[in-house]
C-alpha cells in the first residue's frame, strides 16, 4: 500500500508521520507533502531532535502536493480536517483516497456517524414536509420562525451527537518548543501504531 501523508508546510507533522511509519513498517511505501510547502527544505530542527530521541533517523526534503503524488498514492492521510477539505477543493478527482489519519484508523466514531446520518435524513424529511404543508399559509419570515421552533429539539439532538465526535486533527507544533514537538510526535506515534495494524 502506498501512503501519502499531508500537512501544511511538510516540515513538521507529515515528515514525522512518514519517518515513524518507515521505522515501524520498513516495507511500507510512504511519502509526505504539504499544502503550502516550499520545495526542498529540511524537516524542522525540533522534529529531527524529537525523532532522534526515539532513535529514528529522518532524511527529508519538503515538497508541495502535486497531482503526480496523489496519483501515486493508494491512500492520502491528512493531519487535519482542513487539509482534507483543501485537497477536496483543489484535487476533487482523488477525494475517495482522502482521510484524516485519525479518521482512517479509528472505528470509535462509526456508530456516531451512522446515527448522525439517520438524524440528518430525518431532520431533512421533517423540514421538507413542514415547508410543503405551510408555505402557502404563512409568509416567509413567520414560516422560518415556526420551522426553527418545530425543529429545535431535533437540531439540539444532532448538535449533542456532533459534540461526541473525536477531534480529527493532529496538533500543530509549528513555532513551539521541543517539548511541543515531542507531544505531537507522541500523538502521531499512537495513530501510526493503529495504521500499522490496519495495513
Amino acid at each position: 500500500m502506498k501512503i501519502l501523508f499531508i500537512c501544511t508546510g511538510n516540515t513538521c507533522r507529515s515528515p514525522m508521520a512518514e519517518a515513524l511509519l518507515k521505522h515501524k513498517h520498513p516495507y511500507a511505501e510512504v511519502k509526505s507533502a504539504g499544502i503550502f510547502a516550499g520545495e526542498n527544505q529540511r524537516a524542522n530542527q525540533h522534529a529531527i531532535e524529537a525523532l532522534k530521541q526515539k532513535n529514528i533517523e529522518i532524511n527529508h526534503r519538503s515538497q508541495a502536493v502535486k497531482e503526480k503524488l496523489l496519483n501515486w498514492a493508494d491512500v492520502v492521510l491528512t493531519m487535519t480536517t482542513q487539509h482534507k477539505q483543501s485537497l477536496i477543493m483543489h484535487f476533487p478527482q482523488y477525494q475517495d483516497k482522502y482521510y484524516t489519519l485519525k479518521e482512517y484508523v479509528s472505528d470509535s466514531d462509526r456508530e456516531i456517524w451512522d446515527e448522525l446520518k439517520k438524524r440528518y435524513a430525518a431532520y431533512e424529511e421533517k423540514r421538507s414536509l413542514f415547508i410543503q404543508e405551510n408555505q402557502h399559509k404563512l409568509d416567509n419570515i413567520v414560516l422560518d420562525q415556526k420551522l426553527q421552533e418545530y425543529l429545535k429539539e431535533d437540531m439540539e439532538q444532532i448538535q449533542q451527537l456532533e459534540k461526541n465526535l473525536i477531534n480529527y486533527d493532529i496538533s500543530d507544533p509549528f513555532g513551539g518548543s521541543l517539548q511541543t514537538y515531542q507531544h505531537t510526535l507522541d500523538e502521531l506515534d499512537k495513530f501510526i501504531d493503529l495504521l500499522v495494524k490496519k495495513i
